[in-house]
């Protein structure tokens, strides 16, 4: 049997290159986290991933060759998105992720068909339109549906070089509030999570508004969370875990970053 052939028994496959490994504790882990607002759930993954992420080489897509820690899959529950501020308060000395200024002009890419030149597309070219039909949509025939859902990119989209990473919004309305559901195919946790969650979140808050409801919780999930390794000390001072260089237990945070 060639090297490259799939085989019965414990091992699933038997490749080159160390790609694919046998079947026993090849499981693939899903990380579960639960905070209370924007900014610790972005702490809080920065601990998840640098103590739990996987060390590969990008074969393919943006920054291929390069090596980045990936998480295989999570699920974020935030319960008070909407806590100001939007977007991380780090520790002194540490570069900020994002500003709400960037966010504010972010938005627009996120909620308007319009594209800047040299842009291959905007998530609002998707989202615009699914906006407000979702708001017409629970006006009109009220709360209790599952079709509310707003997709992000194209059967073409896969021959892009860079396909969306934002992949859909999905939404409900529950005990008054709306709740937002939001996947990405990929995701940079420190170039990416910060700016993506504030200004979805604003979205949220402005569907909301405009149904008529109360601003709900937002549940984020990825099988492509990462860091890139240019981030990867700036991510370890940010979460306050330098000791892991060392091979001490990271620190205890509380939220916002502060050590216990």
């Amino acid at each position: 049997m060639s090297s490259g052939s799939t085989r019965t028994g414990s091992s699933r496959w038997s490749g080159t290159g160390n790609r694919f490994s046998s079947g026993k504790g090849t499981s693939l882990e899903i990380s579960n986290i639960q905070a209370r607002d924007l900014s610790e759930a972005w702490f809080l993954c920065l601990r998840e991933i640098l103590t739990k992420g996987r060390d590969y080489t990008i074969e393919r897509g943006s920054y291929a060759g390069q090596t980045r820690k990936e998480l295989d899959f999570i699920v974020v529950q935030i319960k008070k998105p909407g806590t100001r501020p939007l977007v991380p308060d780090v520790p002194q000395g540490v570069p900020p992720p994002s500003t709400m200024e960037y966010v504010e002009s972010y938005l627009p890419y996120l909620m308007a068909s319009h594209k800047k030149e040299g842009e291959q597309y905007t998530y609002g070219q998707y989202l615009e339109r699914q906006i407000s039909e979702v708001i017409k949509m629970y006006q009109k025939d009220g709360y209790n549906t599952n079709q509310a859902y707003m997709a992000v990119g194209d059967a073409e989209s896969i021959d892009w070089n860079d396909p969306p990473c934002l992949r859909g919004i999905d939404t409900r309305i529950q005990h008054g509030s709306l709740h937002f559901f939001v996947y990405f195919r990929s995701w940079d946790l420190w170039a990416g999570f910060p700016s993506n969650l504030a200004a979805i979140q604003l979205l949220k808050e402005y569907m909301a508004s405009e149904i008529g409801v109360r601003d709900g919780e937002l549940i984020a999930m990825s099988k492509g969370l990462h860091l890139y390794r240019y981030s990867w000390e700036q991510a370890r001072s940010g979460a306050r875990m330098e000791r892991l260089r060392t091979g001490q237990l990271p620190l205890e945070l509380d939220w916002g970053g502060k050590s216990n």
